[in-house]
């Protein structure tokens, strides 16, 4: 397991220079690494989360999911750097 600079991490629907990242349900589907079904319904995990912030798509990553699931972390966060995404760090 491997130290983490934050308690939550926020990726933005956002490139570092500044366009929208597509497609426009981009949060749902990285979320659905965690999600549930029950009743015919979804359930996000509290751990990886899709949110809209100032209107921008985003997804909730809270640092305890490198405990419990810390190949989805660095997939998450490799996803991010790959696609340039803006990453805000909450400590």
């Amino acid at each position: 397991m491997v130290q983490l600079d934050f308690t939550r991490l926020i990726l933005k629907g956002m490139t570092k220079d500044g366009n929208k990242f597509r497609p426009s349900d981009w949060a749902e589907r990285l979320c659905g690494n965690l999600c549930t079904f029950r009743n015919r319904r979804m359930y996000y995990s509290p751990l990886l989360r899709p949110a809209v912030i100032e209107g921008i798509k985003c997804v909730i990553v809270d640092a305890r999911l490198n405990e419990e699931q810390p190949k989805i972390l660095n997939d998450v966060v490799s996803f991010a750097e790959k696609n340039k995404l803006v990453v805000e760090k909450e400590s």
